[in-house]
């Protein structure tokens, strides 16, 4: 099989308000959180998770740092337990249409 080839791709992509990133790349992780939050933001999702998960929380203070200047989040905070915990971050969106503050 080549890898030009499409035939094993789903034919729908089912966008959530939910992005794990277990075994992402740091490097892709501003444009894949960039893409998603707007892709949210356009769904009308007003709040996502985003699963990191526990570890040494690297994942965490990386993915924090990229929410603190993103410009479409109001704020983020730790998930509740039957959500993940410190496992994963709730981040609040502010709506397409600028209303809300930044944190």
């Amino acid at each position: 099989m080549s890898s030009n080839d499409d035939s094993n791709l789903p034919d729908y992509v089912y966008i959530r308000d939910v992005l794990d990133l277990h075994g992402t790349p740091y490097g892709v992780i501003p444009e894949l959180l960039d893409d998603f939050i707007g892709n949210a933001i356009e769904l009308g999702y007003s709040r996502v998770r985003i699963i990191h998960g526990k570890g040494r929380s690297r994942l965490k203070h990386y993915t924090h740092q990229q929410l603190d200047r993103h410009k479409k989040v109001y704020r983020y905070y730790d998930a509740p337990p039957a959500l993940g915990g410190w496992g994963a971050t709730i981040a609040e969106l502010i709506e397409a249409s600028g209303e809300g503050e930044n944190h």
